[in-house]
Formats: C-alpha cells, structure tokens, sequence
C-alpha cells in the first residue's frame, strides 16, 4: 500500500467510526426524546428549549465530521500531487538541506550559509561511522560558500566513494556559536513513496521531499 493509500484509509476510518457514533448517540437521543413527550403531563408539558439546544449540538457535531472528510480528500489529493511531482525529479539535479554528500571519482560538494561573519570557520568531513577523515579552515563572511573536498583524508590517502558527513563549527564576533545551513546536490535516482511522506534518492542519500530547495536538469549550471 502507497503513502496515499495508507493515509486515506486512516483519515477514513476515524471519520467512518466518528459518523458511527454520532448516529448511535442520534438514535438514542431521538428515543429517550420520544418517550419523554409521551409520558409528559399534558397541563405541564416539558420545557423544549433544551431539546432544540440538544438537536443544534448534534447538527454542529454532523457538520465537523463533514469538515474533517473534506480535509482529508484534500490532504488526499495533495500527498498525490506531491507524489506526482517527485517522479519528475527522477535523472535531476537536487539541493537539499542535507550535511550528507556523496564523494564520487574524487569529488564531493557542498554548499554552507554562514548567517553572519565568524571569527573562524572550521569545516570537518566524517565517514559513515563518525570518524573524522579531514578537515579545512572554511570561509568567514557571512552568506553562501561552496567547499569542494578531493577525497583525501588526514593522512592524504584517497577514500572510496560513497557518503560523508560535513559539520561546520562557526563563532560570531561575540563568540557565540552559529548555526550553518549546509546543502548537498546530486542527481535524483528515485522516490520513495511506502512510508507517510515522500523520500527522494539520490545518489545513496535518502532524504525527505520537504528537504529539496531546488531542482535543475542534470549537467546544467
């Protein structure tokens, strides 16, 4: 079962089980209703006004549950949209906000947003058990950089290709520590549409279509 799929059966399950116990409670009300007229003093008959207060409840209640089924087709025919979308992403270029890139034939890249100027900016490289493989001073003005790494580790042997993860430790002119925006492109090879949403493939990367900020043909700069 797709994503979609699964999504609408669960929307539709809560909103059939919601219908389900309005109309019993419905029902009931309806029959403690009809036996409270007929055993009423007919000199004293009961006040109605709250069985109408009642009855505009039950009508409110009814019109929620009509909402929530409106909501789920449209969350519905979203997720399928997306889904849609993101098969054409498939032999394209994609940066995502991803640290994770892939080294390949000796080259790996990656784009980092400094949000303002650094003291000192200290880019680290680590293979996919978290050791660190290599290290470079990074720029120190604040904006967009590019770091190319040639796949040489600490000791300038050359690794094999596949994923690494990039951190970057940056200070602001108060020593604070900044938080940088790191962003990986690679060609899109797949999506994957099984779990609630959609992950593009990339690559060896696996990273949510959320994480995708933007999209080119592939070999176009």
């Amino acid at each position: 079962m797709s994503g979609v799929d699964a999504l609408g059966a669960a929307f539709g399950s809560q909103t059939q089980n919601a219908q389900a116990s309005l109309a019993n409670n419905f029902e009931m009300f309806l029959t403690l209703l009809t036996e409270q007229m007929k055993a009423q003093d007919p000199l004293n008959p009961l006040d109605s006004t709250e069985f109408v207060n009642q009855l505009v409840a039950f009508s409110g209640v009814e019109q929620e549950i009509r909402s929530n089924e409106n909501l789920e087709s449209l969350i519905t025919i979203q997720a399928a949209a997306a889904q849609g979308a993101a098969v054409g992403f498939i032999g394209r270029e994609a940066t995502v906000a991803s640290p994770d890139g892939v080294l390949r034939q000796g080259d790996a890249e990656w784009t980092y947003i400094l949000p303002e100027n650094s003291q000192g900016t200290l880019i680290t490289i680590k293979d996919a058990n978290g050791r660190t493989v290599a290290t470079a001073e990074g720029e120190a003005n604040a904006g967009t950089h590019t770091f190319n790494w040639d796949g040489t580790d600490l000791s300038g042997d050359q690794l094999d290709d596949g994923t690494y993860t990039m951190e970057i430790s940056a200070v602001n002119d108060d020593g604070l520590p900044m938080q940088a925006e790191i962003l990986t492109t690679a060609r899109v090879t797949g999506v994957d549409f099984s779990g609630s949403e959609v992950v593009v493939e990339m690559d060896g990367l696996r990273v949510r279509l959320s994480s995708v900020r933007s999209l080119r043909e592939a070999g176009v700069i």
